[in-house]
């Protein structure tokens, strides 16, 4: 098993919700040089009650990065569970994690959000840094194919988006270009390597490349870049994808993005060779590895992905060079 270690390769993930909390949870394992940038478009559940209420960025992705970078003894994975535990019942506080509570208290104190999410990183003892991708809450809209036959309609909400029973072409953020987060762009700027995905494929991985000044760092970086592809469709947004076709949509939404490694599960990567063409064209070597979370078909295993983390991030030898 991967062993975390002390310094390693400067290393940012991009994303949200689930797949980056697992993408991030395999990092720690590699370096203690880690940022996770997190997208801020999220507009349902607790996170849409919270920016609607009061104004501030959604915080539920951002606490389920936090989580996963907690610290590994008693306090860090208690506070984690703290983090994490969500009011039940039918009153006000029904259906919110502590996390998105505390985010909030500490956004309202210190009227700064990275000096919020860096307190709570603290608390937790986190091998990490996390934070946001724009400094203001985001929406989501897309181009939605409802036909046949051709009937093109626009969705509005990353929820929305998510749910939609029609064919997505592609989405845009509004506002169109938000102010990105300083640190982030730093973050990005001085990476060795570059994580996007897993995750939702139009509302949480593509929202990541769509704020213009955060692009543009990870178009000029000197960093590696490395995509990780989901393991299983998802109902209505990518159900009608095939993983090479996911590259496509990436292609579509960055059209200047370069790859250098594209990760896939074996069982996932269906049609390698065409895989392989397909990461081909943005530069990039095709890496399959069994990568799946034992008996949950739609979860990354992290302690599989972290290795396949280390042998990818590992200088090349000189032979190899």
């Amino acid at each position: 098993m991967t062993q975390a270690r002390s310094g390693g390769p400067a290393v940012v993930a991009l994303g949200g919700g689930h797949g980056l909390a697992a993408t991030l949870s395999a990092l720690r394992q590699v370096t203690s040089r880690l940022t996770g940038i997190v997208t801020v478009a999220d507009n349902g559940g607790s996170s849409g009650r919270l920016r609607t209420e009061l104004g501030i960025l959604p915080p539920g992705d951002l606490r389920m990065a936090l989580a996963a970078l907690c610290g590994d003894d008693d306090w860090g994975r208690a506070w984690a569970e703290v983090l994490q535990h969500r009011f039940g019942g039918d009153g006000p506080l029904a259906g919110h994690p502590v996390g998105n509570l505390l985010l909030a208290a500490l956004w309202d104190m210190e009227r700064d959000q990275v000096a919020g999410l860096d307190l709570v990183a603290e608390l937790l003892g986190a091998q990490g840094r996390v934070l946001p991708m724009a400094n203001v809450p985001l929406d989501i809209e897309a181009d939605v194919d409802f036909g046949p036959p051709e009937r093109i309609e626009l969705v509005r909400g990353q929820a929305e988006v998510a749910t939609t029973p029609g064919r997505i072409l592609g989405v845009r953020l509004d506002p169109g270009d938000p102010p990105a987060c300083p640190q982030a762009v730093a973050a990005l700027e001085t990476a060795d390597w570059v994580t996007i995905g897993p995750g939702s494929w139009f509302t949480s991985v593509m929202p990541t490349l769509l704020v213009p000044q955060l692009r543009q760092a990870l178009l000029r970086t000197p960093a590696r870049r490395c995509l990780v592809l989901n393991l299983v469709a998802q109902p209505g947004e990518t159900e009608h994808l095939t993983p090479e076709e996911h590259l496509d949509v990436l292609a579509a939404h960055a059209p200047d993005l370069r790859l250098d490694v594209v990760v896939a599960d074996t069982s996932a990567a269906r049609d390698v060779d065409a895989l392989a063409r397909g990461a081909a064209r943005l530069g990039a070597r095709l890496v399959t590895a069994d990568v799946r979370a034992a008996g949950q078909s739609g979860q990354h295993d992290p302690a599989a992905l972290a290795e396949v983390f280390a042998t990818t991030f590992a200088p090349a030898s000189p032979a190899q060079a």
